[in-house]
C-alpha cells in the first residue's frame, strides 16, 4: 500500500464519520479527502512532479496535516519541520534537502519571510490560514482544483519522507524512507495493538512532525478519529483522555513523568485508554511501573529509529504482567520483543552474530529499513553494510526473545578498562524519588581515561545529595559504575523528541580535549 492509502481505506469505510478534531471544530473524512486532493491537484498543475520535496512549517494542527496528506497524494516528498526547532535550523533543512515548496502558518510568516533569500529552491509559498502578498492561502490557491483522486502511479521503494535525523552526533542527516518502510510500520502496529470491531481515538499531543504523525495513520485506517493538541499541556491532554475517551496515544518519557507528577492525577479518567505507547528515549522502570498504576494495564513500550521507523520492537500493555502479576524488572526494562516483519540481531565489529545474552550492536534488516541517506551515498555505505541497518545502539537479546539497549554505542564510558552503560546506572538514580530525570556521561580523568558523571534534574521541591545517589550506585552496581561526581541542573537539554542531548552535556567537560568514542 501507499501511505496515503491507509488514510483512503479509513475514508472509504466511514466517510461521513468524524476524522480529526481539534478544539471544537470536527473533520469528517470526506470533508479532508477533499481538500487533500485539491492540494495535490494544485501541486501536479504547478508542475511538481513525483518525488519532488516539500515541506509544512506549522504546530499541531488537522488542516497542516491535510497537506501532508495532499503531498503525499501527490507523489511528492514530505519534509517534516518543527514549528518549536529555530528558524535557522528549519532553513539549514528545507535548503539542504532541496524544498521546492512550503506550506506554513501565518504565525511563522515573519521568520519564513526573513528566510526567503536563502531558500532560492523554494518556488511554491502557500499559508495555511492567510492571504500575503508573497503567498496565496490555501483556501485561495486550492479552490479551483478538482476534488477527485489525481491518478499518481507509485513504487513501494518510491520516497514519502525525508526526515532528519535526531542530530544529537552531528548535523542532521537526511532520510529517506518509503511506502515499503511504512506499510511494514503500519502493519506491525495493527498486529501488536488489535482492537476487534471498535474503531480507535488517537490523540495527537506530541509534534505530529515525529512520531506521532505517523501513528495517528493506523487509527485512521480503521476508520477511527484522531484528537489533535496544538501541544501536550498536561492539562488539556488530560481533559482531552476523558472527554473524547481516547483509546492511544503516545508520548515520550520525559512528558509522562511531569504528567505522574500532576496533583490528583490519580483520580483522573482513564477507563478509554487500551494503549499508552512510551518509547523515543529510555524510560525508567520506577516511573513506568508508577504510571501502569495510574494509567491501568495499557502502557507500551517502542524501539525504533528514524532509520528504521518506530517499530523495531514493541513491549504490548500484556508483555508488562506475568500470570497478572507485574513483570519482573529484567523485562520492563526492555523495549520488547522484534517486529516478526523484520530480521533483529547481535552483531559484534566483525559483522558475527552473537548468541543470547551477549552484548553487541543491534542491527536490523528487512522492509523497515531506510532507503538510505540523502544525497549522503558514503554515510549511508557505513551504516547498512550487507544490508543490515547498523543501529548505532548495544544492547542484548534474552532468553525469552526481549531486546534490551544498553546504550549508544558512542555513549558508552570506558573507565579504568572497563565499559560502563550509562543507562545501567541510570535505572539506580531514576529511582530515587527526588529525581525527575537524569543522564549519565563520561567525562575527562587523568587516572582512569574517562570518569562516570550524573547530571541529574530534580523533582520540583525535592533535595538529595551527590553522595547519597553516589552510595546508591555503589550497594546496586559497586564502585566501577557508580558515579565518581554528581552536578544538579535545572533542566537537561533535550532534542525536539525529547531525548537527552548527551553530546551538549559532554560538550562542557571535554573542551579541549578529544574523546576516543
Amino acid at each position: 500500500m501507499a501511505i496515503i492509502d491507509f488514510f483512503d481505506r479509513g475514508w472509504r469505510i466511514n466517510r461521513n464519520g468524524i476524522a480529526y478534531i481539534q478544539d471544537e471544530r470536527s473533520y469528517s473524512f470526506d470533508e479532508v479527502h477533499t481538500l487533500s486532493c485539491r492540494i495535490a491537484n494544485g501541486l501536479l498543475a504547478a508542475g511538481f512532479e513525483k518525488e519532488a520535496k516539500a515541506a509544512v512549517w506549522a504546530d499541531n494542527d488537522v488542516t497542516a496535516w491535510t497537506c501532508t496528506l495532499g503531498l503525499w497524494r501527490a507523489g511528492v516528498v514530505w519534509i517534516p519541520v518543527n514549528g518549536r526547532n529555530a528558524p535557522l535550523e528549519n532553513q539549514y533543512l528545507l535548503d539542504t534537502f532541496d524544498c521546492e515548496a512550503l506550506f506554513f502558518h501565518e504565525a511563522f510568516a515573519p521568520a519564513i519571510e526573513a528566510l526567503r533569500p536563502s531558500l532560492p529552491k523554494v518556488r511554491l509559498w502557500i499559508c495555511i490560514d492567510a492571504d500575503l502578498p508573497w503567498a496565496p492561502s490555501l483556501e485561495k490557491w486550492s479552490a479551483a482544483q478538482p476534488a477527485s483522486e489525481p491518478r499518481v502511479d507509485y513504487d513501494m521503494d518510491d520516497i514519502v519522507t525525508l526526515s532528519a535525523t535526531g542530530g544529537t552526533t552531528g548535523l542532521p542527516k537526511g532520510v529517506m524512507n518509503t511506502h515499503r518502510a511504512f506499510q511494514t510500520y503500519f502493519a506491525r502496529f495493527m498486529m501488536a495493538f488489535p482492537y476487534g470491531v471498535e474503531r480507535p481515538v488517537n490523540l495527537a499531543a506530541a509534534p505530529m512532525t515525529h512520531t506521532t504523525g505517523m501513528l495517528s495513520l493506523p487509527c485512521t485506517a480503521r476508520g477511527g478519529t484522531v484528537v489533535v493538541l496544538p501541544k501536550p499541556e498536561p492539562a488539556r491532554l488530560l481533559a482531552a483522555i476523558a472527554r473524547h475517551r481516547v483509546t492511544e496515544f503516545f508520548l515520550p518519557p520525559t512528558v509522562i513523568y511531569r504528567l505522574l507528577d500532576i496533583p490528583g492525577i490519580d483520580d483522573q479518567d482513564f477507563s478509554s485508554l487500551k494503549c499508552f505507547l512510551y518509547g523515543a528515549a529510555p524510560m525508567s522502570v520506577e516511573k513506568l511501573k508508577r504510571a501502569i498504576e495510574v494509567f491501568g494495564p495499557v502502557m507500551a513500550g517502542g524501539y525504533g529509529q528514524t532509520e528504521a521507523p518506530a517499530s523495531i520492537s514493541y513491549l504490548t500493555p500484556a508483555e508488562h504482567f506475568v500470570e497478572g502479576a507485574l513483570a519482573p524488572q529484567e523485562r520492563l526494562s526492555s523495549v520488547g520483543r522484534p517486529n516478526p516483519l523484520i530480521r533483529v540481531e547481535i552483531l559484534n565489529d566483525r559483522g558475527e552474530i552473537l548468541p543470547r545474552g551477549e552484548s553487541g550492536e543491534i542491527c536490523v534488516r528487512g522492509d523497515l529499513v531506510m532507503k538510505g541517506y540523502y544525497k549522503a551515498p558514503e554515510k549511508t555505505a557505513e551504516t547498512v553494510i550487507d544490508g543490515w541497518l547498523h543501529t548505532g545502539d548495544i544492547g542484548h537479546l534474552d532468553a525469552e526473545g526481549y531486546l534490551h539497549i544498553t546504550d549508544r554505542k558512542k555513549d558508552m564510558i570506558i573507565s579504568g578498562g572497563f565499559n560502563v552503560y550509562p543507562s545501567e546506572v541510570e535505572q539506580v538514580i531514576w529511582a530515587h524519588p527526588a529525581v525527575q530525570d537524569c543522564a549519565v556521561i563520561g567525562v575527562p580523568d587523568e587516572k582512569w581515561g574517562e570518569a562516570v558523571k550524573a547530571v541529574v534534574e530534580l523533582n520540583a521541591g525535592q533535595s538529595v545529595s551527590a553522595e547519597e545517589l553516589v552510595a546508591l550506585c555503589k550497594a546496586k552496581l559497586g564502585s566501577v559504575k557508580a558515579p565518581k561526581s554528581v552536578d544538579f541542573i535545572a533542566a537537561l537539554p533535550r532534542s525536539m523528541a525529547g531525548k537527552v542531548l548527551k553530546k551538549d552535556l559532554r560538550e562542557q567537560y571535554w573542551q579541549g580535549q578529544t574523546r576516543r568514542i
